[in-house]
């Protein structure tokens, strides 16, 4: 997305003068160049007017100041033009020019924008020069007290124009750092913003699949049962219808919780799901189904956090879903909880000697497995499933009571 050239990150340093015209130039910074190219080569062109070899001291004069307008853009280059024609002027014309002034922005623009190593010899050649200045500046037959006072000042001054270029590469190299810094941090949130979209979209479907797909599987076991058995047990028929709207009515109260839960954008509140203290109904509803299910618990009940306790109500409800479907009414379940040191271990099985044979099969396999095998692994558990050891099928889970720190 198209922006201004200076990065956010350039303002939200502070907000001191030399912050705001940091970033000034940064937006201006060819036309501040080349102002300052027009600037200094009017000045030096002061002194080559009024010269007897005005033509020589022009060109001169130009090669000292021109440059300096891609002293941004070309620093290495600006500086090394300059320096040339600086010194060709110190052999030839013998004198300092008006001119020579574009050395010390030459300087600068080799320490704030050149790589470390034109930076390092800038400031040598640059020194080097200035004091030849300082030393042909000095009238005929001073003290060389006056000579000494003159190169150091000479050498002085370019090193401190020479220094605050360095001030600005570091605040360059600071903004820089910031910006990259800035950019990966965004690129962090939006993968962050990705994940939980994705975190999101399973949640959901793993509730959907729990709330729908639970209840039509009901359902639907229930209308082909109550369908064979309704010519020969109108009971049976007016039994089955019961438990499909029963099962439809809690469907529906289920969903419109959910749909409430994503409207307001809020995690859905676990101190409200189902427990281990409700799956005791759950089987009941199952019987009420046409599924043999019986209840075992051993070991002593500890304390296990509401997360785990929902999964293991889910994987209950899922094992028996899978029953009604796969194996169907009459069937014979045993859902065991045994409550050892460290987990609680869930195992549901069933002989798988239901009336499927004569219902219609599943169209197509569900993802009923991979969803407990998810939950489980949420709260550091684990599920396997496969063929029972006397036949039938068995899951088993277990949930540890804390997760591992």
């Amino acid at each position: 997305m198209a922006g201004p050239s200076v990065p956010a990150a350039e303002k939200a340093v502070d907000g001191s003068f030399v912050s705001r015209w940091f970033a000034w130039s940064r937006r201006n910074a060819m036309r501040i160049d080349i102002g300052i190219a027009v600037a200094v080569t009017l000045f030096g062109l002061l002194g080559v007017l009024t010269a007897a070899d005005s033509l020589l001291g022009l060109v001169l004069a130009l090669g000292m100041t021109v440059p300096l307008a891609w002293r941004r853009r070309n620093p290495e280059l600006s500086g090394f033009t300059v320096a040339v024609f600086a010194y060709a002027s110190l052999a030839l014309i013998g004198e300092p020019q008006p001119a020579a002034v574009g050395v010390l922005f030459a300087a600068y623009g080799l320490a704030a924008y050149g790589s470390t190593l034109a930076a390092r010899a800038g400031i040598v050649a640059g020194a080097l020069g200035m004091g030849i200045m300082g030393v042909l500046n000095t009238y005929e037959g001073a003290p060389l007290q006056a000579r000494i006072v003159n190169v150091v000042f000479a050498v002085i001054l370019i090193t401190v124009v020479w220094t605050f270029g360095l001030i600005r590469r570091f605040r360059i190299n600071e903004v820089a750092g910031l910006t990259e810094r800035a950019r990966l941090l965004e690129l962090e949130r939006e993968q962050e913003m990705k994940l939980a979209a994705v975190e999101e979209r399973t949640r959901i479907a793993r509730e959907m699949h729990d709330i729908v797909a639970h209840s039509l599987a009901v359902v639907i076991a229930q209308a082909d049962g109550g369908r064979y058995a309704g010519a020969t047990n109108p009971d049976a028929a007016v039994d089955a219808l019961s438990q499909i709207s029963s099962t439809g009515r809690q469907a529906l109260t289920d969903m419109r919780a959910l749909l409430t839960v994503l409207r307001d954008g809020d995690s859905r509140d676990l101190t409200s799901a189902p427990g281990i203290d409700d799956i005791p109904p759950l089987l009941e509803h199952y019987r009420r189904s046409g599924v043999s299910t019986t209840l075992r618990v051993t070991g002593t009940p500890r304390e296990i956090s509401t997360g785990a306790a929902l999964t293991a109500y889910r994987i209950v409800q899922e094992s028996l879903t899978n029953v009604l479907k796969h194996v169907g009414p009459m069937a014979t379940t045993e859902v065991r909880l045994a409550w050892g040191e460290s987990e609680l271990t869930v195992t549901i099985t069933d002989d798988g000697r239901g009336l499927a044979g004569i219902l219609p099969k599943p169209e197509a396999p569900g993802q009923g497995v991979l969803g407990m095998k998810e939950r489980a692994q949420l709260y550091g558990g684990w599920v396997s499933a496969g063929p029972g050891e006397g036949g039938g099928y068995e899951v088993r889970a277990a949930l540890p009571y804390r997760l591992a720190s």
